[in-house]
C-alpha cells in the first residue's frame, strides 16, 4: 500500500517517477508544461505562488502597468495538468547521493531534478551599493521602486533646500542593457508628460536622469546600429548617458565613479548585472562563472546524471558550438532549454538517448519609449515606430493568460492616447515596514 504522506510537503509517493523543478521562471515553466501527459509526478517549488513576466517589471516600477498585469498564479496555470503539484517554499539543500532535497517546508525525494531558480542582482562585492541601491529583479522590487520614486517627489515638495530637493528628484540608473535603457526611457516620459501635471510646484527641469554604463556602448548584446540608435533616442529625451563609467561606491546620498566624479542622489537603480544562486549540495567544482552551475550539452549538471540546470541558473560553456562562452541571460534560451529538458526527461524514462541543446537565436529587442524601439531579428534590423510595434506584439503574446494580455494592451492604449500613466500609487508607508 502506498505511503500517503512522506514529509510535510504532503505529496503521496505512488511509485511514479518524480520530477522536481526549482523555480517557476521562464525555464521552469516550460519544463512543467513539457511534462504534461507524462506518467510521472511533476512538483514545482518556488518562493512565490506566481510566475512574473520580468521584461515588463520596469513598467510596474514606472507606474505604467498594474502589478497584477504581469503575474500569473502557478495553480491557475496548471489547474488541469494531472500529477502536477505546486509547493510554495525555498529549496535550501540538495542531497544528490540520496536523490533528496531539503526545503523550508520539509524534504522530498526526486528521480529527476531541474534547477531553474534564475539569478539574483550582482553588486560585484560593493556592500555599500548593495545596501543603498534599488535592484529590479522581482515584482516586490518593482513595487518598492515605484513607492520610492513617488514618495521622494512628495518629499521634494516639502523642502526648501535646493540640494536636498534635487537629490530627491534626480535618478541614476546603473547598467546600459535592455533593463537600464527601458527604465531610462520610461522615466524620461514620466518627467515630460506626467510629473509636470502632478508636481506643478516643482521645477522639473532640475530633475536629471542619468544612465551609467561601464562599457563604451549601450545594449552590448545587440548590433552597433541598435546601440547608437538607443543612445540617440535617450539623449533626445533628455537622459544624460555616461559611457565607460563604473560606480565605485554609493552611500545612499553620493555616487562616486571610477573617474573620481560624483553625483548627489537619493535614487540609484541597479541594473548592472546578475549572478547565479547556487544551492547547497551541488559540487563546488560545478559552480562556474558568476555563481552559475556548469552544465554539459544536455543541460545536465556536471557530475550528476539526473540533475539539470537551465536559464540563468546554469552556464553551458563549449557545449553549443555557436555559443562557446554560454548563452545570453535572457528569456528565450531559458525557455528553449526548458522545453528540451522536458523532452530529455521523457527520453530518459523511456530509455532513449538524449538530445543536445542548440540555441536558436531569433534576435533581440529593446524599447526606449513611445514610437522608439530597436529590434535585431535574424531576417532584418529595424528601429523606430515599426520596431516599437514589433516589441509590443512580441511582449503581449508572451504574457500568460488572456486577462493579462487584455489589461496590458488596454493600459498601453490608454497611455498612448492620453500621455498618462495611471498607476502612480504609493502602496505602503515607511512605518509599515515597507519602503
Amino acid at each position: 500500500m502506498p505511503k500517503l504522506i512522506t514529509t510535510r510537503t504532503r505529496i503521496a509517493d505512488l511509485g511514479k517517477p518524480r520530477v522536481i523543478i526549482i523555480g517557476g521562471g521562464f525555464g521552469g515553466l516550460e519544463v512543467a508544461k513539457g511534462l504534461n501527459g507524462l506518467k510521472a509526478q511533476t512538483v514545482l517549488f518556488d518562493k512565490y505562488n506566481h510566475h512574473c513576466f520580468q521584461p515588463l517589471l520596469y513598467q510596474v516600477a514606472t507606474s505604467g502597468l498594474e502589478t497584477s498585469s504581469i503575474v500569473f498564479p502557478f495553480r491557475k496555470r496548471f489547474a488541469n495538468q494531472a500529477d502536477f503539484f505546486f509547493r510554495m517554499g525555498e529549496v535550501t539543500q540538495i542531497k544528490p547521493e540520496e536523490n533528496y532535497i531539503e526545503t523550508s517546508i520539509g524534504g522530498i525525494r526526486y528521480d529527476y531534478l531541474v534547477i531553474a531558480n534564475g539569478a539574483t542582482t550582482n553588486f560585484y562585492g560593493m556592500k555599500d551599493v548593495e545596501l543603498h541601491a534599488f535592484p529590479m529583479k522581482t515584482i516586490i522590487d518593482a513595487i518598492k521602486l515605484r513607492n520610492i520614486i513617488i514618495r521622494n517627489f512628495e518629499t521634494a515638495l516639502l523642502t526648501d533646500d535646493p540640494e536636498m530637493m534635487n537629490s530627491l528628484m534626480d535618478i541614476v540608473i546603473v547598467g546600459g542593457g535592455p533593463t537600464g535603457v527601458e527604465l531610462a526611457g520610461a522615466l524620461a516620459e514620466l518627467k515630460t508628460h506626467v510629473f509636470p501635471n502632478d508636481y506643478k510646484e516643482l521645477e522639473l527641469k532640475n530633475m536629471d536622469i542619468h544612465l551609467v554604463e561601464a562599457t563604451p556602448r549601450l545594449l552590448n548584446g545587440m548590433s552597433e546600429i541598435a546601440s547608437k540608435k538607443a543612445l540617440q533616442y535617450l539623449q533626445g529625451m533628455g537622459v544624460k548617458v555616461h559611457l565607460s563609467y563604473a560606480v565605485k561606491s554609493y552611500d545612499g546620498h553620493e555616487v562616486v565613479f571610477n573617474s573620481g566624479e560624483k553625483l548627489i542622489t537619493r535614487n540609484v537603480i541597479w541594473a548592472a548585472g546578475v549572478k547565479g544562486q547556487p544551492i547547497a549540495g551541488i559540487n563546488a567544482e560545478a559552480i562556474g562563472r558568476a555563481g552559475r552551475i556548469q552544465v554539459d550539452e544536455y543541460n545536465r549538471v556536471k557530475g550528476h546524471e539526473n540533475i539539470f540546470a537551465i536559464g540563468d541558473a546554469g552556464i553551458m560553456e563549449n557545449g553549443d558550438p555557436k555559443f562557446p562562452k554560454g548563452h545570453p541571460q535572457v528569456a528565450p534560451p531559458a525557455m528553449q532549454q526548458g522545453k528540451l529538458v522536458a523532452r530529455n526527461i521523457k527520453r530518459l524514462i523511456n530509455g532513449q538517448p538524449l538530445q543536445p541543446f542548440r540555441y536558436k537565436d531569433q534576435g533581440s529587442m529593446a524599447t526606449v519609449g513611445r514610437n522608439r524601439a530597436v529590434v535585431d531579428l535574424k531576417a532584418f534590423k529595424t528601429q523606430g515606430v515599426f520596431a516599437w510595434f514589433i516589441w509590443m506584439f512580441v511582449h503581449l503574446i508572451s504574457l500568460i493568460g488572456f486577462r493579462n494580455k487584455f489589461f496590458v494592451l488596454l493600459s498601453w492604449l490608454w497611455s498612448y492616447f492620453s500621455y498618462d500613466k495611471s498607476n502612480r500609487l504609493i502602496m505602503a508607508r515607511p512605518k509599515d515596514g515597507v519602503q
